[in-house]
């Protein structure tokens, strides 16, 4: 029977245990994630800052995310056979320490080619941290309290990127975006003591190390182009006007004769870098799409609020970033008594609520206009936060059905990859759909703008008569009237942008709901192992 089948039925093995409080340990690991996650949002609103200080443009400045970004993807998928061939705590601890000093040279960077460099440096050990967390967990934890552990997990993953940028945003304006990246140096300090103290490797990552032969360097090699390339057609494209551009056109083209060759050489690979053969997992590949739309309307949902206030509403990054906040707050507050649910109902069911929850609140979010308070504004993403933090636990949890127990780090390195290839996807997303629609409705919005429109021309000698009152000659008053509607045609097509692209991700979320029910529970009766 394939060792990846849904589910399966296993003969009862003595289960390894950590010594310390299991407790104690998802703490210290999460300590490390929330910094490294944080990471992936709290620079966004410095760019300005950096450029400036930098004597760099703008686009330039942009390089700061898109270097992370990348060297974050590229060793997501290679986390799992790194942490197994070198020692999960081994692994783990090198990634704090990498993440460490690459957070204080970041922050003594005297120009954009040492930041740039020690973002990916940073990046690539950011990005080891999540999905070596996550296999720790399913590995110290029993089946029944795994989802009370991840929901621990979770408040890191989901919570970080939404403080991101109110916190970003403060430090920049208070202090400087330096500080952004020093603040790091302590939290690496306090994480690597308490992971040299905690952690341990259990027995089976010995034996799984003495039967590895030599680096899949093929394998290797094609993974990090192809995601590589990704990564960056996804955060450049909207910037270059993607297929028009051919840089775009050529990264993308890599990225993908990079990635089929890479899935069909691993899928043939008898010690591949990626075990593509894990989709065999009924409940491992639907989990996958679902981290990865959750990572879209996480991330995409984080980028588009902040944005929207900002370009539209006049609000500050702080501000912008103080919309957000109390939506994580929900989630911190409802993760615990998700995880406890989840012991006792069948997880689907969740699953099936919070994606129901999320398209609901998202629609409701399509009802926008100009004229919304900050209350109004919070509200909306409090409602979208109620449905996400019944969504993360459940999908992590159920993906550990039916997978071997020694499968654990290529499950949480390649479900971690989903919600980050997601996330850019998302946000990407975001930008074509806002842009394009934008320009749709402002064209919509012009063919009513002429003289033989009656509506439009009261609102000009309306416009002009009130100029005129305030000082202004016919002529000048005319030009006011004519300038004051465009921009607010303007402002009225961009906002009818960002409710189309809310709309999209209200549909995507209804869409995934039921496909919950695509994924299998554990048979009663049937003893899972821990993550086997």
């Amino acid at each position: 029977m394939s060792t990846v089948a849904d589910p399966i039925e296993i003969a009862a093995v003595p289960e390894w245990r950590p010594r310390f409080n299991p407790w104690a340990i998802a703490m210290t690991v999460t300590l490390a994630t929330f910094m490294e996650v944080l990471d992936t949002s709290i620079a966004n609103v410095a760019l300005p800052h950096i450029a400036g200080n930098l004597s760099i443009s703008q686009d330039e400045a942009a390089w700061v995310l898109t270097s992370y970004l990348v060297a974050n993807a590229v060793i997501l998928p290679i986390s799992a056979w790194l942490s197994t061939k070198f020692g999960r705590k081994r692994f783990y601890m090198t990634c704090v320490v990498l993440f460490g000093i690459s957070s204080l040279m970041c922050g003594l960077a005297p120009n954009l080619p040492v930041l740039v460099f020690f973002r990916i440096l940073q990046g690539l050990g950011g990005g080891g941290l999540a999905p070596t967390e996550q296999a720790i967990l399913a590995d110290t934890f029993p089946p029944e309290k795994r989802g009370q552990a991840f929901s621990v997990y979770a408040m890191a993953v989901v919570v970080a990127p939404v403080i991101g940028p109110t916190l970003g945003g403060y430090i920049t304006d208070n202090f400087s975006w330096r500080w952004l990246f020093l603040i790091n140096v302590p939290v690496a300090i306090v994480s690597l003591v308490l992971s040299a103290r905690m952690l341990e490797d259990p027995p089976f990552l010995e034996k799984m190390r003495k039967k590895m032969f030599s680096v899949d360097y093929v394998g290797l090699g094609l993974l990090a182009t192809g995601i590589g390339c990704l990564q960056v057609a996804l955060d450049k494209g909207e910037r270059e006007d993607w297929f028009a551009s051919s840089f775009i056109v050529s990264f993308s083209v890599i990225a993908l004769v990079a990635l089929v060759t890479a899935i069909i050489w691993e899928y043939h690979h008898p010690n591949p870098v990626l075990d593509v053969r894990l989709f065999k997992s009924r409940n491992f590949s639907v989990a996958c799409i679902m981290m990865f739309m959750l990572g879209a309307s996480l991330y995409g949902a984080t980028v588009l609020i902040p944005q929207l206030l900002q370009t539209l509403m006049g609000y500050t990054a702080q501000q912008a970033g103080m919309v957000l906040s109390p939506g994580g707050l929900v989630i911190i507050a409802t993760m615990p008594f998700i995880g406890w649910l989840l012991s006792k109902m069948d997880g689907r069911w969740l699953i099936l609520f919070g994606f129901s929850s999320t398209a609901l609140a998202l629609y409701h979010m399509t009802n926008w206009t100009l004229e919304i308070d900050f209350k109004t504004a919070m509200m909306y993403r409090v409602y979208q936060s109620i449905g996400m933090g019944f969504l993360f636990v459940p999908i992590q949890t159920l993906c550990y059905i039916g997978i071997p127990q020694e499968k654990n780090n290529n499950v949480s390195g390649m479900t971690n990859l989903a919600r980050n290839l997601g996330g850019s996807l998302g946000i990407s997303a975001i930008s074509v759909i806002v842009s394009r629609r934008a320009q749709y409705h402002q064209s919509v919005l012009a063919s009513h703008t002429s003289q033989y429109d009656s509506t439009f021309q009261q609102s000009v000698s309306g416009l002009t008569q009130t100029f005129q009152t305030l000082g202004s000659d016919v002529t000048h008053a005319t030009t006011m009237a004519h300038q004051m509607l465009y921009n607010a045609m303007q402002r009225q097509a961009a906002l009818s942008g960002y409710i189309d692209a809310i709309f999209v991700f209200s549909i995507i979320c209804a869409v995934m709901a039921p496909a919950a029910f695509l994924m299998q529970k554990p048979q009663k009766g049937v003893k899972a192992r821990s993550g086997h």
